[in-house]
């Protein structure tokens, strides 16, 4: 048997994405890894040990783009499939998307982005290469706008 093949059975893992609106825009981020690299999307990743959905949305919100918040709820939760071009399944993320009030900070972006910036709500069907359900969450998100501190 080949030893350099990894048998270990696909999990899923569990992931969030910060989903901040303020003021008619939504905050995203064009990805610099996959999946969806190079595609807007939320800012966000996977959950360190221990840590709670709320203190990782703050947590990847902050590491992403600078901008600093306070976790508030859960809008929905999806799933990210990213497949080989064999179609094999590469890795499958279960992400939760959370509402976060913004706190303070200009968007930058860090090395897992290539971009951070307010987007108009109205702006993003006109976006090339937008990530799966991005619309309909910041939707979402607009609706339940956080009320100020």
């Amino acid at each position: 048997m080949n030893s350099s093949i990894d048998m270990t059975p696909l999990r899923p893992v569990p992931a969030v994405l910060s989903v901040v609106f303020r003021e008619g825009q939504v905050l995203l981020v064009r990805r610099a890894n996959p999946p969806d690299r190079g595609f807007w999307g939320f800012p966000g990743g996977r959950l360190e040990a221990g840590e709670t959905l709320f203190a990782a949305a703050e947590r990847e919100l902050t590491e992403e783009t600078g901008v600093t918040g306070v976790a508030t709820a859960i809008l929905t939760v999806l799933d990210a499939l990213d497949r080989r071009k064999d179609g094999t399944l590469r890795f499958h993320y279960v992400l939760v998307a959370v509402a976060c009030c913004w706190l303070a900070g200009a968007p930058v972006p860090d090395d897992d982005a290539l971009e951070a910036r307010w987007i108009a709500l109205e702006d993003i069907p006109g976006l090339d290469n937008v990530s799966r359900d991005v619309e309909r969450v910041a939707r979402q998100a607009a609706r339940g706008a956080c009320q100020p501190l």
